[in-house]
């Protein structure tokens, strides 16, 4: 049994954003593709602002490994990301409409997978998935906003990471160049900011403001 009602809740999220910008948010169909340390930061982020439809898509389970910077617990440890990151986002707001996929996203799949988002948000650590990603948005939906990450490893300075936009419906986060390697892993704090830059951008899409 929820603690508020979504009266409660969305009540308290009209006085913070005002009603006219939290509509907008809520009627947002936004896609994270990969729930690490980027996706399940972004899937907080949005999860708090109240947007309301999330689709939440990876294969993996959660390793011990991935608590110095992913938004899970040690009992979350052997689950699914998707059924571990819904549960957490449930506890921020449980009247969300949130849909999972625990699957790989492939050249096979993505426009069956992607076909009811507005938004679609690339968080994935390998590059050869991320370029099946963005490959298969741009060639099966065009249309579609799609916000990306590259470089955001180590703890270089915060303000070298940024948001450019590429075309005019796909955008690109972090410093674009600094890749993991050996002794400049992918830490929490400048993997958090990327994901905060991905989560703003997203969220001023769905208000309408394409400029980064």
């Amino acid at each position: 049994m929820p603690l508020f009602t979504k009266d409660e809740i969305y009540t308290a999220l009209n006085t913070r954003h005002s009603p006219e910008t939290q509509a907008l948010l809520t009627e947002g169909r936004v896609a994270i593709a990969g729930l690490g340390g980027l996706g399940s930061n972004t899937a907080f982020y949005l999860a708090r602002i109240g947007v309301g439809h999330l689709h939440l898509i990876d294969f993996d389970v959660v390793d011990l490994t991935n608590l110095n910077r992913q938004q899970y617990f040690m009992e979350h440890v052997g689950m699914y990301k998707t059924e571990a990151l819904q549960s957490l986002l449930f506890r921020i707001n449980p009247y969300l409409d949130i849909t999972t996929d625990t699957v790989r996203v492939t050249e096979e799949n993505v426009k069956e997978l992607f076909s009811g988002d507005d938004i679609i948000c690339e968080a994935f650590d390998v590059p050869e998935a991320k370029a099946v990603l963005v490959n298969g948005i741009l060639e099966h939906f065009p249309e579609k906003k799609l916000v990306c990450a590259s470089g955001m490893a180590g703890a270089a300075s915060s303000n070298l990471i940024r948001t450019r936009r590429i075309s005019p419906n796909f955008y690109l986060c972090g410093d674009e160049v600094t890749e993991a390697v050996h002794g400049r892993g992918l830490m929490a704090p400048r993997v958090a900011v990327c994901a905060a830059h991905e989560a703003n951008m997203i969220t001023r899409l769905l208000l309408g403001e394409e400029e980064p």
